[in-house]
Parts: structure tokens; sequence; C-alpha cells
């Protein structure tokens, strides 16, 4: 089963839906052809009761159990608020613990002081409503020093709308500064928490507005659409600035044998991952009866061919290099080899110029061209170049016509531009040059399911599943067509079935770590078995503890368990095996979503509700 396409990979990392074992960024995808079934990243939510929180980069886990609200309460709320803004200033103050004028009580000259206050703050929010933000500030500061020090929710309230006049002046330390003693009075008051984190963003400071944010989120129950835009586009910041250093300097690692095997089993026009012919082999080897093969010629390419069969994968990169520098007779097969090889272990940039130059190499063996044109393409999709992608895929199609993959791999590529009916034309053009391609044809099943899902049109979607039912008994072999189909039923929730499937994956393909993932998440989904979902799970790090995909899914169960510490680790480990600096900047987004939640629940005492 192919685990692991390039086009996959580049798809999981662009639309980020989808993790698992892709060249690059994780396997899985949100189109076909998705390692062991990867399950798209909405899915892992799905399973675990969680949704997502509007984007790749930010996942705020919360149960399906919502609480409800106290009549009156901040976040109260029977949808989505979508547009709840927060710009104007408050005529009351928040209600919480301790509001309102206590019947009877203080003496006079109390309640004097915080009625003027009080008069200071209506005359600052006529002056504010007018546009007159100068004066009302004034008023604002007359209130905070008019007020008793004790009447804390009226006093932050004082400074809370202070905030809002600075604010409209772009006063934003100011702002940052006026919320925070609101905070300090009101540790609960969502207006002053939001409108610090927007203080804190117009600032640059990241870390500090994702924690505001995230204890608005949960006081708001995940229910304001605003907040919840902030805090994906902070998450998906921090992400990227965090992941563009780390993946400058990260060591290179080489994925694991059986994710090697799987991806260049996507491949079947591809020259460098055949075997080789008996003619090639060195002198050093020697066939089953112990006869010496004939010694053709002393190559390094060909002793990285010979490191390929023997799984010894670490050498080829360097066997590769001393083709190139001796300008050997396999140069060309070399370059894209080792530029294949910097592809899995995610160093694009050594991999580009590889590629470059097989490319460019006229008298180069036509189907050498046409792959590094796919690798590079599916390149430029993880680096977000949609149109330099597919300039790529549709010159490999020029040059090589009858190369069935390029219409694979392209098929996939369109799948992730929506464009599912030009996908399906290539999905069978593929299928007419290989026609025993089994895994080109669990995908186009797949591209019509999804189609016919997201259009609602249950008559197509009956003939999805029927399509992927011939599939898999023309193809019984085909770990990928019980894969993608478990996933189909997933979606219908046919759970037993799904089941049934993977289990056949797994009977095919005992060492795939993905299979126990997507069984794992099964399980939490159908049975709401965290036991024997975690196990699963643990099982798949034991057979690869390469497999980004399950050490993120683990750390997004932590989440919600609430064991934030673990989670953390959990992130840690994918992030140091992500194959792109995209997958890097997702994962990093998960473990900064997890960091907030720790301060929020040590600073606050708020925690999402978990499982």
């Amino acid at each position: 089963m192919a685990a692991s396409k390039p086009v996959e990979a580049a798809m999981a990392a662009a639309a980020a839906p989808g993790s698992g074992n892709g060249v690059g960024s994780g396997g899985g995808t949100a189109g076909p052809g998705s390692g062991a079934g990867t399950l798209p990243r909405w899915h892992v939510a799905l399973a675990i009761g969680a949704p997502l929180l509007l984007g790749a980069g930010a996942m705020y886990l919360w149960s399906r159990r919502r609480r409800r609200r106290e009549p009156g309460g901040r976040g109260d709320a029977s949808g989505l608020k979508r547009n709840s803004e927060r710009k104007t200033p408050e005529g009351r103050a928040s209600p919480a613990l301790g509001s309102g004028h206590p019947d009877g009580s203080g003496d006079s000259l109390e309640m004097n002081s915080l009625d003027r206050a009080q008069a200071a703050k209506n005359k600052g929010n006529k002056y504010f409503k007018a546009g007159k933000y100068e004066q009302a500030i004034q008023c604002y500061t007359e209130a905070i020093s008019l007020c008793p020090t004790e009447k804390n929710v009226d006093l932050s309230t004082f400074y809370q709308n202070r905030a809002a006049a600075f604010e409209q002046l772009q006063k934003w330390k100011e702002v940052a500064q006026d919320c925070t003693k609101a905070v300090e009075l009101n540790p609960k008051y969502v207006k002053a928490l939001f409108r610090r984190a927007k203080a804190h963003e117009k600032l640059d400071n990241k870390k500090e507005c994702l924690e505001d944010v995230t204890a608005v989120c949960i006081l708001e129950g995940f229910q304001n659409e605003q907040s919840m835009l902030l805090a994906d586009k902070v998450l998906k910041l921090l992400g990227k600035e965090n992941a563009k250093e780390k993946y400058k300097n990260r060591e290179p690692l080489m994925p694991s044998p059986q994710f090697i095997k799987s991806y260049f089993s996507s491949f079947t026009d591809d020259i460098i991952s055949q075997p080789m012919l008996k003619g090639e082999k060195s002198d050093e080897d020697k066939d089953k009866e112990g006869e010496a093969l004939e010694v053709k010629e002393n190559s390094g390419y060909l002793k990285a061919k010979q490191y390929m069969e023997e799984e010894n994968y670490d050498k080829i990169i360097s066997e590769c290099s001393k083709e190139i520098d001796a300008q050997g007779k396999y140069m060309a097969e070399a370059l894209l080899l080792r530029a294949t090889f910097y592809l899995l272990i995610g160093s694009a940039n050594a991999a580009k110029p590889d590629l470059d130059k097989v490319i460019s190499l006229k008298e180069a063996n036509v189907k050498l061209r046409a792959n590094a044109l796919i690798k590079r393409g599916t390149m430029c999709m993880q680096q977000q170049q949609p149109m330099l992608s597919t300039q790529d895929f549709n010159m490999a199609a020029e040059i090589d016509p009858q190369n069935s993959d390029v219409y694979h791999h392209r098929g996939q590529l369109k799948i992730l531009l929506d464009l599912v009916e030009e996908a399906v034309a290539d999905f069978d053009a593929c299928i007419r040059l290989r026609p025993k391609f089994a895994l080109a044809q669990a995908q186009k099943c797949f591209a019509l399911y999804r189609q016919a899902y997201t259009a609602n049109n249950s008559s197509q979607v009956q003939a999805a599943m029927k399509g992927f039912e011939e599939v898999i008994k023309k193809f019984p072999r085909c770990a990928e067509g019980y894969a993608l189909y478990a996933q189909a039923l997933t979606d219908q929730q046919q759970f037993g079935k799904a089941d049934e499937m993977y289990d056949k994956c797994i009977d095919l393909e005992p060492d795939n770590a993905t299979t126990y993932v997507h069984k794992g998440l099964l399980q939490l989904q159908w049975k709401q078995d965290l036991d024997k979902g975690l196990e699963l799970i643990s099982r798949a790090i034991e057979i690869d503890n390469k497999c980004d995909f399950a050490y993120e899914t683990m750390g997004t169960i932590e989440v919600q368990r609430g064991n934030m510490e673990k989670a953390i680790d959990m992130f840690n480990k994918a992030i140091n095996l992500a194959k792109s600096e995209m997958e890097m900047a997702h994962l990093y987004s998960l473990c900064d979503a997890a960091h907030a939640q720790t301060e929020v629940a040590k600073k606050y005492g708020l925690k999402p509700p978990t499982l």
C-alpha cells in the first residue's frame, strides 16, 4: 500500500486536513490516497468528539457535551456569534460575582463617590459615541480616580472603557495596560481579555495574544467566530515563525523502511525504483545459488541501487554523489535518485538543483525527466505554488504522454485544487495505461465518493460505495482499496464494516503504522473506547517510531483528555519528524495551542471540558 505519495504529501501540507507519512508533510490527504487510508484532520477531531477551530493551525479541542451557560452570563449563546463586535464601551459592569450596588449597605460618601464615578463614565460614553476619544479618556480617568478601590467590577469596567477609547486612537500599549488592570480586578472579563488580545496582536506579542484569546474562547464556549478567527490567525503566525527557525536547523532524518517502500510503490514508470537487472549487479553480489553474477561496471549509482535492494538507505545519497562527481554513465539517474532521497529526508532545498538539472538534460531518458517534473511539481505544492506545480505536471504529460505516473499524481493535485472532474479524467488516463494499477482505481473511487459526499448526493454516494466493492473484489491484495473504503464507510457511520476493512489492511500490511492509528481513531468514534484507541495508536508507535502521524494523533487525544504536558511531548516528537516546513508549522500550532491552554489554566483556572 502506497502510504505516502508525493502529491498527497503536498495536499496534506497545503490543505491542512490529512496527516500521516507523506514526503514533505505527512501522507494523508483530504482527497484520494492517504497512506493507510489516512484520516483527514477534521476526521481526527470528529473521531474524538472535538471540532477543529476553523483551520489548519488553530486546534482548540472541546467536548460535544457543550455546557450550558448561566442566563445573562458572558458567552451565553444558542449558536455561533458571527459578528459579536466589542468596540463600544460598557454602560455597566460585566456581570460577575460581587457586581452591582449592595442594597442599603455602605455609607453615603461611598455611594456618592461611586455615583460620581458612574456619572463620569456615562459622560465618557457619550464622548466615545460622538468620536471624541480624548475627552472620553479624560472622563474615564476621572471615573477611575473617583471609584472606591473595593468596587472591583465597576473599576474594571472603567479601565476597560478607557482601553476602548485608547484602541480607537491606536495607542496599543495603553490599551494593553488598561486591559491588564481590568483583568486583574475581574479575571474572567471577556471584553478586557479580548481587547488585550487584539492589542498584543498589534504589538506583535503573539504568545500573550494567544493566551488571552484562548481564555476568551473557553469563556465563550467556543461560540464567537471573531475570537476563534483571531486564535486561528495567531496560531498560524506562531507556527510559521517557529517552524522557519526549526526547519532551517533541523537534522535530516531518514524515514522508516516501510515508509520508503510505500513511497516508491506509488510509481509504476520510475526507472530508479525498478529492481536492478542481473548484469548491473556488482561482483560482491551473489544470487541465491551462490553463483557470482556478471560484473558490468564499477558505478556509484549501481552501488546505490544495490543498497536500495538491501534497504541500506543511509548510504544511497553518498554513492549517488560519487557517480555525479565522476560524471559517470548514470549521472542523470544518480541525480534523480539523490534528489528523491533528499525529499524523503525533508531536504527540499538540496533536492531542487538535482531535479532542475535532470529536467534540463535533453539527452536523458524521457521517463527520468518526467519523474523529476512530478517530484518538482509536488515540491511546489508543498511550498504553496499551485501554478508552478501545475506547469510541471503539464510539462511531464507533454514530454511523456504514455507515462501513467503523470496522470496518477496529477489527479491527486486536481483533487487538492477542487477540480474533481479533471482528477477523475486523469485517473482514467492512468488506468487506461496501467489497467492493473489498483491504487489509481481505488483513488478514482475515493475522488468520486468525496465529490458525491460533499454535494450530499445520496445516489452518487451509493454508486461510489459500490465502486469500492468492485475495486476490492478485483484487487483483493490492494490494501489502499480497503483503507479508502474504510474512510468512506466511516463517513457513512458504517463503523463495523469500516473496522473490518482496517483489519484487512493490517492482514495485508502488518507493519503499516498508520493503519493502526486509523483503527484506533475508529474505536473512539464508534465505541468511545478510549483505552482501545490509545492501545492501537501506541502499537503504531511500536511498529514505526518515526510515524509522525501517530505522535500527532496521540497529542490531539491527550489535549482532549486535558493532559497538556503529555500532549506537548507528543507534538514535539511529531515536530522533530516533520518532513516539510509547512507540516512543521501545523504541528507547532497544535503545540502552541496546548501551551496556551496550560498557561490559561494556571492563570485563570479555565479548562475546556475533557473526555
